[in-house]
């Protein structure tokens, strides 16, 4: 049985001895046997974290071949390509012919026989993986102090940055030698876009380029928000590939493919004179460069193993929360100390307003929890209206936020950002990829929308497309990406904040405007205190850990208050008909549903509705009076 070290740092051993001893058996099932193999190392406990993580260690310091996982959201989804499964390869000095198994490879042995009988093509698809957009410091630390399995300079691995060495020189130098059908085979059967995709870019690029376009000398990594870091990778999938979707957040366990001969033939200037004939290819020089970018800077994975990511927290264990009763029921318990922590700690942040504080973390442990016909049910866009414009107080509120959710985006509304932005993806068909746009993002992101940086000034056609789409964005939790000559709808599950000085233009599911609580001439002192509240790791912990936790709890309404819910709203509606409609009543059951939740209690109680109904009517009444006070706003 093969140890840690084996399966982790030679898994293609593990592979490889399981379709050598099935040679003889064709109906022995060994893929399945093998994927088995790595599925139930990696369900040991505490097992993946001694796996090396791509996003935490350079590339330079990982084994090539070795098992490593990658924490990442699919952010395109290529077309299937063509591998040789199995082939056969002769020794030229003995004449032995052996079978090879080319599966979970880019580049096989040499002395492939073409003529064999053997051989056997097989199909795999290509998705291209980013890490998750906007991913938070605290996240990335969490992972990254979590991990076991850290491959360090002194180990004895001799890290490189994929420059080649004068016996692998020699080696290029030999298949450059050999006929070009075998040389095609050498490569592992690979793609036109395989052998040409190219750049002379040798270092390691993990930054996305400031402007999105894409130049000859300069591979656009296709990062969906403006500054992002960390690797991308292309992930060779083998096995079920239909049941993945595009934006689908993933930890993906895989083999890790950095082949110098991958590199090789992509950094030839005259390789698609020298293997290929341009004529028979269908697809273009760009397309060719986008699919397969230097393997030092797109390393490629070969999945066994891959689980969606229900959270990206950390500090939660990744089974579900009903696996882990003892975790949960722990976590329950302190649910309502720490909400009354949270709550005093967002009064501070929002200026002493403690109903505002309310609704902030209802609007943060929220989530689509369900979808009937078009309505996405569970969404709580929230619009704090009436926030300072002095201080730079929203991008302080953001800053404060950013260090309790895993994933968020700061999008300062501003006539320059409108008009230039590329929010939505859209098709590219000459490259044949999807470029992302900053609304391509994981579940439950957190995106902040700042109006108070609105100015004077007209949207241009993007800009209206913009604003468009983010309105559809709140309404039906959905974008609807550009190909052409159609657009394609893709539900998503985003947590939207608005903040602004009067209501905001766009639509939202509660308005809520901010009352201070601090006197107008001392705001800007009392907003540079803001940061020096003292808020220890344990206490930011907890805060973190209450969160994602109320968000991923089940919610039931048991039916004796369902009807009380009902008779009290047939009698509101006979006081005064005018009083409530059909919408004020479910935002009041969406109030309530994550009232609940956010005490820890997983059904709704008669007191828990009662408390919906007095939040909603103080907000009601706060929100007419400041119309009474400032007229009706745009």
């Amino acid at each position: 049985m093969p140890s840690t070290r084996d399966w982790i740092d030679n898994p293609l051993e593990v592979v490889e001895g399981m379709f050598a001893a099935s040679a003889n058996d064709p109906n022995s099932g060994w893929e399945a046997k093998a994927l088995e193999f790595f599925k139930e190392k990696l369900k040991e406990k505490d097992s993946h974290t001694l796996v090396p993580s791509v996003n935490d260690i350079p590339l330079h310091y990982l084994k090539p071949n070795s098992l490593v996982r990658f924490r990442c959201l699919i952010q395109d989804m290529f077309d299937p390509e063509f591998y040789m499964g199995v082939y056969e390869t002769v020794d030229p000095s003995t004449d032995t012919k052996v079978l090879r198994c080319g599966k979970y490879k880019d580049v096989t042995e040499c002395g492939v026989e073409l003529n064999s009988n053997n051989i056997v093509t097989s199909e795999r698809q290509t998705f291209y993986c980013v890490p998750v957009p906007g991913e938070n410091l605290w996240v990335k630390e969490g992972y990254a102090c979590s991990a076991a399995g850290r491959v360090l300079p002194s180990t004895s691995y001799v890290p490189s940055r994929q420059k080649r060495s004068y016996e692998e020189d020699e080696d290029m130098d030999s298949m450059d030698s050999q006929p070009q059908k075998q040389r095609d085979q050498i490569t592992g059967g690979q793609s036109p876009a395989e052998l040409n995709g190219g750049g002379d870019n040798k270092r390691q690029e993990t930054e996305a380029p400031s402007s999105q376009a894409t130049t000859g000398s300069h591979l656009d990594l296709n990062f969906p928000l403006p500054g992002e870091k960390g690797p991308s990778c292309l992930v060779k999938v083998y096995e079920d590939w239909d049941s993945f979707r595009l934006n689908e957040t993933l930890e993906v366990f895989g083999i890790l493919s950095v082949s110098p001969a991958l590199s090789a033939l992509a950094d030839d200037k005259d390789s698609s004179s020298s293997l290929l004939d341009p004529a028979d290819s269908m697809e273009t020089a760009e397309e060719q460069r986008v699919h397969c970018p230097p393997a030092s800077l797109v390393p490629r994975l070969h999945m066994l193993y891959a689980r969606p990511v229900a959270h990206n927290n950390p500090l939660l264990p990744c089974a579900a929360l009903e696996d882990n009763s003892a975790f949960l029921s722990s976590t329950l318990s302190e649910m309502a100390s720490v909400r009354e922590e949270l709550l005093a700690y967002f009064t501070h942040v929002l200026l002493g307003d403690a109903l505002a504080a309310e609704y902030l973390i209802l609007h943060l442990i929220s989530n689509v929890y369900a979808r009937r016909d078009v309505l996405p049910l569970g969404k709580f866009t929230l619009n704090l209206s009436g926030c300072p414009t002095v201080g730079s107080y929203t991008e302080r509120l953001y800053q404060i936020l950013q260090q309790l959710v895993p994933s968020s985006f700061y999008l300062g509304m501003s006539l320059h950002n409108m008009n230039q932005m590329r929010l939505v993806p859209r098709k590219d068909y000459v490259a044949n990829r999807l470029v992302s746009g900053a609304l391509q993002l994981a579940r439950n992101t957190s995106l902040f929308l700042d109006e108070t940086k609105l100015e004077q000034g007209q949207l241009d056609p993007t800009g209206v497309r913009n604003v468009t789409a983010l309105g559809n964005l709140i309404s039906w939790q959905k974008v609807d990406y550009d190909f052409n000559y159609h657009q394609m709808e893709f539900p998503c599950n985003i947590n939207v904040l608005i903040a602004s000085e009067g209501r905001s233009l766009l639509p939202s599911d509660c308005q809520i405007n901010i009352h201070p609580q601090v006197a107008p001439e001392l705001v800007s002192e009392y907003l540079g205190s803001i940061h020096m509240h003292p808020q220890t790791s344990s206490q930011l912990n907890k805060f973190r850990l209450y969160l994602s936790v109320a968000r991923l709890l089940d919610y039931n309404i048991s039916d004796e208050v369902t009807k009380s819910v009902e008779d009290d709203f047939v009698d509101m509606r006979k006081d005064d008909p005018q009083s409530i409609s059909a919408e004020d009543l479910h935002r009041m059951l969406v109030v309530a549903r994550l009232l609940s939740l956010s005490s820890g209690q997983t059904s709704l109680s008669r007191d828990g509705w009662q408390k919906a109904k007095h939040m909603e009517l103080l907000r009601s009444s706060r929100m007419e009076q400041h119309k009474s006070v400032n007229g009706n706003e745009p």
